[in-house]
């Protein structure tokens, strides 16, 4: 019966993410979110931004996505309010070891504008809908300072340097479920 349920569970998987998949954007890896990525070149650590909207339905409420297709808004909201996230808008990788001056080179492989901004505490970011549906309904201070040069469009990168050791908290300040944990030696 275990091996069944796996095997519907992997079937339901592929389906999703073959639906939710837009044939000209990166699909996020199949490893662990929590895994680290190797090092790249130069040292760099590479984090990779994702997440699914469908241009179409996001377009029509507002939100800008470059995607064809994807997770309707309606399928992203019912999904947020559920669970308090949507698997599709994540980091990967969500835990990060680094060394004090490594770059950590943030790429958005999605089709939303995102943020990678350096928090104390992990919190609610600047939409109060996303805020409440995810329950961070306290905004992280950080958020609440952005500038432009903060946004991170589709199909962009961004470098952040790690400039001494110990624990670094990032998150999406537009999807505050987006987080990242980095910790430098």
């Amino acid at each position: 019966m275990r091996k069944l349920t796996m095997a519907v569970g992997i079937t339901l998987l592929s389906a999703v993410l073959g639906a939710c998949a837009n044939r000209d954007m990166p699909v996020s890896p199949l490893s662990p979110r929590g895994a680290s990525f190797e090092t790249s070149s130069a040292g760099d650590r590479p984090i990779s931004i994702f997440d699914a909207c469908d241009g179409p339905t996001f377009t029509a409420q507002g939100v800008d996505c470059s995607r064809t297709s994807g997770l309707r808004f309606d399928q992203f909201v019912s999904e947020l309010t559920a669970h308090g996230s949507v698997g599709a808008w994540h980091f990967a990788a969500t835990n990060v070891n680094v060394f004090a001056g490594q770059t950590l080179t943030v790429t958005n492989h999605g089709g939303e504008t995102h943020t990678f901004t350096e928090v104390a505490h992990f919190g609610g970011g600047i939409v109060p809908f996303l805020n409440q549906l995810s329950g961070n309904p306290v905004p992280a201070p950080e958020c609440l300072e952005l500038s432009g040069s903060d946004f991170i469009a589709a199909g962009d990168t961004r470098q952040e340097s790690v400039d001494e050791s110990g624990t670094e908290m990032y998150q999406c300040c537009i999807h505050p479920w987006m987080r990242v944990v980095v910790s430098a030696k």
